[in-house]
């Protein structure tokens, strides 16, 4: 059995996204909150100058290993012209991923909680695995812009499996960037891939240019899960405002009956275990 009711499935298909308030509790979102502190408090600066852009995509190898690692990596606007931090290392990071949910204990327990299982169950999946999990910090006045997207361009099965679990660690406002979407965006398939080749990652094709009254905003309380259909158009702007607007989020394909892109970004050396099998 899944945990999802009819009506919540129901407004999935339709809308291709669907909040669900409450799903991590206070002490989970306490437990990864307090553990990347100290993963952000261990880690040296000078060890890495990686910025992660949704405009400028990277190619270095820091970026392809972190697939299955936990690597961190910086916002545009953290450093100044001279190439040093203009702030201290807690609010000039972007992320950290890409295997927090299966190197760090805390992460992993809430990743692959029998609620997670429940979810992805509820849609049908058969041999769910967690591709990628990222920590999003949005930090207050240089959290940069998510350009709008489809998540199945980045994590691509055939046929298509990508979901998209983003939960608030913090309340994600207007003012702090929240997330937005297009309802419904999800039911006009895949606009394009981003794929990698040995002169590294790009796009098939330009980004078609979007229409910003078709996107509605997500507001949701720290502690809400938006679970996000792969081909949904969501994007986020920057965070202007003086607070952080941190975010846990996994993606999730299913590996029965379906083949993972080999063009993927994401090229493990070891399989990533299921969240269960059906």
């Amino acid at each position: 059995m899944g945990m999802l009711s009819q009506d919540q499935l129901k407004s999935f298909q339709s809308q291709g996204y669907l909040v669900i308030e409450s799903f991590a509790t206070h002490d989970e979102i306490q437990t990864m909150t307090k553990r990347m502190e100290q993963l952000v408090d261990e880690f040296d600066p000078s060890s890495t100058a990686s910025i992660f852009s949704t405009k400028n995509q990277l190619t270095d190898d820091y970026f392809y290993e972190s697939a299955e690692r936990v690597s961190f990596f910086f916002e545009e606007k953290a450093f100044g012209d001279d190439g040093n931090l203009k702030q201290p290392k807690q609010v000039s990071l972007n992320k950290v991923g890409h295997a927090l949910h299966e190197i760090e204990p805390a992460f992993k327990k809430f990743s692959s909680s029998e609620k997670t299982s429940s979810l992805m169950r509820s849609l049908g999946y058969k041999r769910p695995v967690i591709m990628q999990s990222m920590y999003i910090f949005k930090q207050p006045g240089i959290g940069g812009e998510v350009v709008p997207h489809q998540d199945n361009s980045f994590i691509y099965t055939e046929p298509q499996t990508c979901t998209g679990l983003w939960l608030a660690l913090e309340d994600a406002t207007l003012s702090n960037g929240c997330l937005w979407a297009i309802p419904r965006s999800h039911k006009n398939g895949l606009v394009r891939k981003f794929y990698r080749d040995e002169d590294g990652v790009k796009f098939d094709r330009p980004s078609p240019s979007y229409d910003k009254k078709d996107f509605v905003p997500i507001e949701v309380k720290a502690g809400s899960l938006v679970v996000i259909h792969g081909n949904l158009i969501h994007q986020s702007f920057e965070n202007q405002s003086p607070k952080s607007r941190h975010a846990y989020s996994l993606h999730v394909v299913d590996t029965t009956g379906c083949k993972w892109a080999p063009e993927n970004w994401i090229r493990r050396k070891v399989e990533p275990e299921p969240l269960y099998v059906n």
